[in-house]
């Protein structure tokens, strides 16, 4: 009976000091970045075979940290990314440059994958339209 209490006591004492954190500590004081783009999709519409498929993807950091874009993937070679190196810094803008290839005649739709430090990781933008011959 003895040994029961004193394992009680403690057990009781365990959870206790377990359980207790300091007032004082805020887990939501971290610094983080947050990309926001205009517009996540890019309808070229119809284009013309060969003509230029350069568009601009719009964003701005709306976080309170640098916004620092590591890498940009695409779904194929048809599609070059270009983008700044240099941090973006809070309430910030800036863009990412998408050109694609449009020698190839019909309809497309490409992913990028913009990877990031931002807030949630990688952000997917799609661009599509169809390609026609030019007259």
């Amino acid at each position: 009976m003895k040994r029961t209490l004193n394992i009680l006591v403690l057990l009781t004492m365990a959870f206790g000091f377990f359980n207790s954190a300091p007032a004082d500590i805020n887990m939501f004081d971290a610094k983080v970045a947050l990309i926001e783009f205009e517009t996540e999709v890019i309808n070229y519409g119809t284009i013309e075979q060969n003509s230029d498929g350069t568009k601009i993807f719009a964003f701005t950091n709306a976080g309170d940290a640098p916004l620092i874009i590591n890498d940009v993937k695409t779904s194929c070679g048809c599609t070059v990314p270009r983008y700044s190196k240099e941090p973006i810094l809070p309430g910030e803008s800036g863009e990412l440059e998408i050109k694609y290839n449009t020698n190839k005649l019909g309809a497309f739709t490409k992913t990028i994958r913009v990877m990031s430090n931002a807030e949630g990781g990688n952000k997917i933008l799609k661009i599509k339209g169809t390609v026609v011959a030019s007259k």
